[in-house]
């Protein structure tokens, strides 16, 4: 029998207090973490960067004269250091969505949303921060749901920037003719873009490309079947499980993480379950209210 839907909401609001307390130790996990992922996003994007010049073109960057090699490192420092600070700045507080174009929290999946968070796309689309709308009506609590929508913005958010980073990386190299200087702009974007594949060279964020190029010599200008050949590229492609991998400060803290989504898991559970528990009752409620006796 399903309890009065006063109970229910106590039982909800109680629900609602957990879920700003595992809130805000969602925000201080992520704090930590994305301090100490900057950290070693900026020392790891050095280190491939040493691996481009070094092993995959040494040719190129001995041509370079003494004071380019010097131009070349202080844009990649100062670059690595912009992107430690823009992972860091990802962190925003969780928020209450409060939008009419969003689909109402009693109608979504909590468990079957919550659960789908576990396996993020590799690539995904950056999605922007959710800020609160204003409302005449007493704003509502923070549910699961919210913090779960959060959580799963921040991760996208996490991942843009590498790629973003990845690229700039990729095109400072390009334009101190490290890498190919015809090398078209949509090869620079596939390679920071590029999934956990065989063509990953064996060094951590780093992939091994063969691109198809073609060309018409001044002999064949009026030849329609251009030459074909075949580019190998070593380029830059920071990975998230690479990252955390090689620093065991950032592997803790993940773990944090985690551990706090295991909860989210069970308390948006518990709280679908409440919703569906209120709705019966209310139900319940209201064919007594109009039911009359022949």
């Amino acid at each position: 029998m399903v309890g009065s839907v006063e109970r229910i909401e106590q039982e909800l609001a109680a629900l609602d207090k957990a879920t700003g307390a595992i809130a805000d130790e969602f925000y201080n996990a992520y704090s930590s973490y994305l301090t100490v992922l900057g950290q070693a996003v900026r020392q790891q994007l050095i280190l491939a960067s040493y691996h481009v010049c070094t092993q995959g073109y040494p040719e190129s960057f001995l041509k370079l004269s003494y004071s380019q090699r010097q131009q070349l490192q202080q844009r990649l420092r100062t670059l690595s250091q912009q992107v430690q600070e823009e992972v860091l700045a990802q962190l925003h507080v969780p928020v209450v969505i409060d939008d009419p174009d969003v689909e109402p929290v009693a109608s979504l999946p909590v468990v079957d949303e919550l659960t789908a968070l576990d396996s993020l796309p590799s690539t995904p689309t950056p999605a922007p921060v959710v800020a609160p709308v204003s409302s005449p009506t007493e704003p509502r609590s923070l549910t699961p749901v919210d913090l779960a929508r959060w959580h799963e913005e921040l991760e996208h958010a996490i991942v843009a920037e590498l790629k973003t980073a990845s690229h700039a990386a990729n095109r400072l190299l390009q334009q101190a003719n490290i890498l190919p200087p015809k090398l078209p702009e949509p090869v620079l974007e596939a390679a920071a873009k590029a999934d956990l594949s065989d063509a990953r060279a064996g060094t951590p964020n780093l992939l091994n490309l063969l691109v198809e190029t073609s060309s018409k010599t001044a002999e064949n200008d009026d030849d329609e079947s251009p030459k074909h050949s075949v580019m190998h590229i070593v380029a830059i492609s920071l990975r998230l499980a690479e990252i955390e991998f090689a620093a065991p400060a950032v592997t803790a803290a993940r773990s944090k993480i985690r551990s706090l989504f295991a909860q989210l898991k069970t308390l948006g559970r518990e709280y679908r379950k409440k919703q569906r528990e209120r709705s019966i009752a209310e139900a319940q409620a209201a064919w007594r209210s109009t039911w009359t006796e022949d």
